[in-house]
């Protein structure tokens, strides 16, 4: 049998992308540090991403922009972007391991594990592999926007995040299907 971990990254930031990894570990595969990607310092992340990627038996990516987001709601485009990432492995699983509660159709059998990235190894690995794809896209977004902090807050609620909405408005990676991105965009309307 061949497993796939799945996850995916950036269901909560109000600006970005939501991307999803799926992994396809070899059997016994044992590397020290593998846990869910929020537990990781953003160096150690990158290390392991390409630690898991360069002996991964088969890795990929999926994704889905704002305006996917925007139209079809946060979850269905979380189940969409894993949907992808398991579509574009080199080698199709027999079951996928999917962190959380929620699956998404697949060809292969779908199994659903409540904080998987904690207990299955290759959805650990696939936790790693999506939060840096997506923390780089940020940083990359960042330069575009700079105004927005997105090097730093990886498009996340924060403060200074919410005042330069507020102050300056959105901008196209914006979420405006979130209710603090409308509140805020409202709120600057009737400042002006």
């Amino acid at each position: 049998m061949i497993f796939a971990g799945v996850d995916e990254v950036g269901r909560g930031p109000l600006a970005g992308p939501v991307i999803a990894a799926a992994v396809i570990l070899p059997d016994g595969y044992e590397l020290a540090g593998l846990t869910d990607s929020k537990r990781l310092s953003p160096e150690k992340r990158e290390i392991l991403s390409e630690l898991i990627k360069h002996q991964a038996v088969a890795w990929s990516t999926g994704r889905c922009d704002v305006d996917e987001i925007d139209r079809i709601n946060i979850l269905q485009a979380a189940l969409l972007a894993m949907k992808r990432a398991v579509e574009s492995l080199s080698v199709m699983p027999d079951v996928s391991l999917i962190d959380g509660c929620f699956a998404p159709e697949l060809a292969c059998r779908a199994v659903t594990i409540v904080k998987g990235d904690l207990s299955e190894p290759s959805i650990s690995a696939a936790s790693i592999v999506a939060k840096v794809a997506r923390d780089r896209e940020m940083c990359m977004l960042h330069e575009a926007y700079p105004k927005y902090g997105f090097n730093r807050n990886k498009g996340y609620a924060t403060s200074r995040h919410l005042e330069a909405l507020r102050r300056d408005g959105a901008c196209e990676i914006h979420r405006r299907s979130f209710s603090p991105v409308r509140e805020a965009l409202w709120q600057r309307q009737l400042d002006l």
